[in-house]
């Protein structure tokens, strides 16, 4: 059954090969995250990257909603997973992605005394001034934390595994991610599928629609003639989501006569191939309802295998109100 539901209330199992990579400033998370991406052969995706990204599928228009920007990149990463596996290395990474079961979040940490001689060195600051720089960084980071997730510090249970870099190079830290990395068996597990990245996009873009924001790339409409308004309707808002549809693609035999003459056959309004499911429009006069109902009943029996979802027109009208693809309701 194919069920409309924010982003933040999916489970699902995603089948994908994720690793974030996030740390305290001054312990050189990006090299890090780099040099495991290197070793995993991974897709890296840096923070400066995806800004590129992120201007490329929203435009330069900018500042987008701070609240948005858990959807907005994941919009990104769902259709680059379908490609790769990633590392992903990104201030609070941690807090993205928290629906997706096969990713493997990693936070890198220093003493104080470490990360101030790497901003030293890295800036090229004398102590006084990299020290006014470290916690500058600081209170900057902690505020678009608290701004675009709602906190401004991050429990140790959101890690899968922190590293203590006092002691190590990048080098040796990204080789202990490449070994848990084993230990969890993300590449078994495959690259992120169309119909999983369908669905995943479908709770993206309604999530970001409740922000005002609508990316490009919207499936372009089918030249169909539909039947009744109710239909096309439905199909606006499949294309909305990217959801892959046909038209009354296949009819079903529901009704022989002795010869094995089909006498009856039924044709459901919509296919999606992603989901492999039929979906039946019933907005019209309760004496079609009827005759409709009973080809459904059929269909089940003859054809056990069959996945349809019907849409009555209640249903179909608390539809198009919540996600505001009608402004009046469908006539029967």
């Amino acid at each position: 059954m194919l069920q409309f539901y924010p982003l933040r209330c999916v489970i699902m199992t995603v089948e994908m090969g994720l690793v974030t990579v996030s740390g305290e400033p001054g312990c050189r998370v990006d090299e890090a995250a780099r040099l495991a991406a290197q070793r995993l052969h991974f897709e890296l995706i840096t923070e400066t990257r995806m800004r590129a990204l992120l201007r490329e599928e929203f435009g330069e228009e900018g500042p987008f909603p701070d609240k948005a920007y858990s959807a907005m990149v994941a919009s990104i990463m769902t259709r680059l997973a379908a490609e790769h596996h990633m590392v992903f290395s990104a201030d609070y990474a941690e807090f993205l992605f928290t629906k997706f079961p096969n990713v493997l979040r990693v936070h890198l940490i220093a003493p104080e005394s470490r990360r101030l001689g790497m901003f030293m060195l890295d800036r090229r600051l004398e102590r006084a001034a990299a020290r006014t720089a470290l916690e500058e960084v600081n209170v900057a980071r902690r505020a678009e934390c608290q701004k675009r997730f709602g906190r401004a510090t991050v429990p140790p249970t959101q890690f899968d595994m922190v590293l203590n870099t006092e002691w190590l190079d990048p080098d040796q830290a990204a080789g202990m991610i490449e070994s848990l990395v084993a230990a969890r068996g993300l590449v078994e597990q495959g690259l992120l599928s169309p119909a999983a990245e369908a669905q995943l996009q479908f709770q993206v873009r309604y999530e970001l629609s409740r922000h005002g924001m609508h990316p490009p790339g919207k499936a372009s409409l089918k030249p169909v003639i539909f039947t009744h308004p109710s239909e096309q309707i439905f199909a606006n808002l499949l294309d909305f989501y990217r959801i892959v549809w046909e038209y009354e693609p296949h009819s079903f035999a529901v009704q022989w006569d002795k010869d094995g003459k089909v006498l009856e056959a039924f044709t459901p309004d919509f296919y999606l191939p992603e989901f492999d499911m039929y979906v039946e429009l019933t907005t019209m006069k309760q004496s079609l309802v009827t005759k409709k109902n009973r080809k459904v009943k059929l269909l089940r029996q003859i054809y056990p295998h069959i996945n349809i979802q019907v849409f009555y027109q209640k249903d179909f009208q608390n539809l198009i109100f919540k996600y505001g693809i009608s402004e009046r309701p469908i006539n029967a």
